[in-house]
């Protein structure tokens, strides 16, 4: 997937500043998070039902990183395009802290081994050392993280309720599905 970048804002133009008096808001800059949402949005509007996930992520970040990070496995059995979406979450608010100066634990689970029952092992273990690499975060920037994904969440369900597809007699697409 490209990942494209949100556009450039204008810089000031407050005609009494100089270029060596930067303004308060000339050194600001924003996560881009509604950016980032409306990104996801639109890369997952024609899959059925995924977008409905937005909605159930908001309301998972209350129990925590781990919790959250662990849902796309769940979803893995029932639906890979949901599972897909989840870790596409995950995946875009690591990006976003690690600009901050804050690292999200973000390995890859999956294991290459042909051997079904050593993939199986791989990966449990590959699931164990995340979740713990996750509980071991510094409790400020697993705050931080917290409050930047559950912000993250916001701005996917917002754009979920402006470009969710609609029926013919208006109603949402798929309607709300687990």
């Amino acid at each position: 997937m490209t990942q494209s970048k949100p556009p450039k804002r204008p810089q000031s133009s407050n005609p009494t500043s100089s270029p060596e008096t930067p303004q308060p808001l000339d050194e600001w800059k924003p996560y881009d998070l509604d950016f980032y949402a409306q990104e996801l949005v639109i890369q997952n509007r024609n899959k059925k039902d995924v977008l409905n996930e937005s909605h159930k992520m908001r309301m998972t970040v209350a129990y925590g990183l781990e919790r959250f990070w662990g849902e796309q496995f769940r979803l893995e059995q029932q639906n890979q395009d949901k599972a897909s979406y989840w870790k596409a979450v995950w995946c875009k608010v690591a990006e976003i802290l690690n600009g901050a100066g804050i690292q999200l634990p973000n390995r890859e689970i999956r294991s290459n081994n042909p051997n079904r029952q050593q993939k199986e092992r791989e990966e449990a273990e590959n699931i164990r050392k995340m979740a713990e690499a996750i509980w071991k975060m510094d409790a400020d920037d697993r705050t931080i993280a917290l409050m930047v994904l559950t912000q993250f969440c916001d701005s996917l369900v917002w754009w979920t309720q402006r470009y969710k597809k609609r029926d013919n007699n208006g109603n949402n697409q798929g309607g709300q599905s687990s």
